[in-house]
């Protein structure tokens, strides 16, 4: 089944978003509120969105939303959230960036800082840092995967333990009410898990259509974040537990 325009429009939006309300569809595009819920449970029948209150969001499961979707997601917020992080990495740090365009983002702000150390598992992070001739690369050997560019498996963590990092910056796959980042792969969590291990201070960049996802696989808690960058403000009760947890929150409106 192909999609219409109007319905190709609503999950582009839901792509930008996290999610869609019926009432606002409607006023935007100047249908009725059943025209919008019909096209949301036909969007919804063909695995592209899942149907909630008032509303949908972009689909969660087992696997990820492709890479070059996710890298046009939110791509003005993770902008701002890329450029306060790389504003709290000074010159002459040594820095861990893992899988994920959040971390891309972040890359593309530290072309101009001096004396750095990069160890990644992100191919597309070597290569943008490679345009600083100031910063040292270092790719973590593993298995490519080639949907995104990202190294995993023994070898990764293996590299990895060799390191002590003065920063780690992580992305998440979602991060749910409880304050828990996920992911969808386990091998990518062991990644994540050794890294939280081997630095010093760690930074997670994640915007907020996280806040609207879930994956299978836990990666740690925010309570073992130093400081959280993202675009909207948290609810009341998780941003209470970042303060009991003493998690620096930065919301980069």
């Amino acid at each position: 089944m192909s999609l219409s325009f109007r319905q190709s429009d609503i999950l582009n939006i839901a792509r930008q978003d996290g999610r869609v309300m019926v009432d606002d569809l409607a006023a935007q595009f100047g249908v009725t509120v059943q025209t919008i819920r019909r096209d949301l449970s036909e969007l919804a029948d063909l695995g592209k969105l899942d149907r909630v209150h008032g509303g949908a969001v972009i689909r969660s499961g087992v696997s990820n939303i492709g890479y070059e979707d996710r890298r046009a997601l939110n791509d003005e917020a993770k902008a701002r959230i890329a450029s306060a992080c790389a504003r709290d990495i000074p010159d002459g740090a040594s820095v861990f960036m893992n899988i994920g365009t959040s971390t891309e983002a972040v890359a593309r702000q530290l072309v101009n800082h001096k004396n750095l150390m990069v160890v990644t598992n992100n191919m597309n992070v070597a290569n943008i840092l490679a345009e600083n001739a100031d910063c040292e690369i270092v790719v973590a050997g593993g298995v490519l995967r080639r949907s995104d560019g990202g190294l995993v498996g023994n070898l990764t963590v293996s590299t990895i333990r060799h390191f002590k990092f003065d920063y780690a910056v992580i992305g998440c796959s979602a991060l749910d009410a409880d304050g828990d980042l996920l992911d969808f792969d386990f091998q990518e969590v062991q990644v994540s898990q050794t890294i939280l291990a081997q630095t010093r201070r760690t930074f997670l960049v994640a915007d907020h259509s996280k806040f609207q996802r879930a994956a299978p696989a836990r990666i740690t808690s925010l309570a073992e974040i130093d400081t959280f960058y993202t675009d909207r403000p948290l609810t009341d009760r998780l941003s209470k537990r970042c303060q009991a947890w003493k998690t620096d929150l930065r919301v980069c409106q």
